[in-house]
């Protein structure tokens, strides 16, 4: 069974840090784009990062860059997510899926996974 599983979310404080991860089971991650994608409470899904299958490029929305880091051990088959400096506007449940390439579209990438709240505040 394919599955993407999200852990790592919680309760921070501004200016906190936390490490997402996302491992995968019944499919090697290396073969894929991975992204991260986040949705707040009445607010569209939005893609925060993204490494990609090829070269392990690495891409970031312009909310997060310098912030957040994106990186993938393949031995575990998980990819993972530190995000630093964490704001209460970084507040969302965040997500990771597979896809074709980092410039795909969202509406491309899929095995989703159920999410992982992330709260941002003091």
């Amino acid at each position: 069974q394919v599955q993407l599983v999200e852990s790592g979310g919680g309760l921070v404080q501004p200016g906190g840090s936390l490490r997402l991860s996302c491992a995968a089971s019944g499919f090697t991650l290396d073969y894929y784009a991975i992204g991260w994608f986040r949705q707040a409470p009445g607010k569209e899904r939005e893609g925060v990062s993204c490494i990609s299958s090829s070269d392990d490029s690495t891409y970031y929305a312009d909310s997060v860059k310098g912030r957040f880091t994106i990186s993938r051990d393949n031995d575990k088959n998980t990819v993972y997510l530190q995000m630093n400096s964490l704001k209460p506007e970084d507040t969302a449940v965040y997500y990771c899926a597979t896809g074709p390439r980092c410039t795909s579209p969202g509406g491309d990438f899929g095995s989703w996974g159920q999410g992982t709240q992330v709260t941002v505040s003091s």
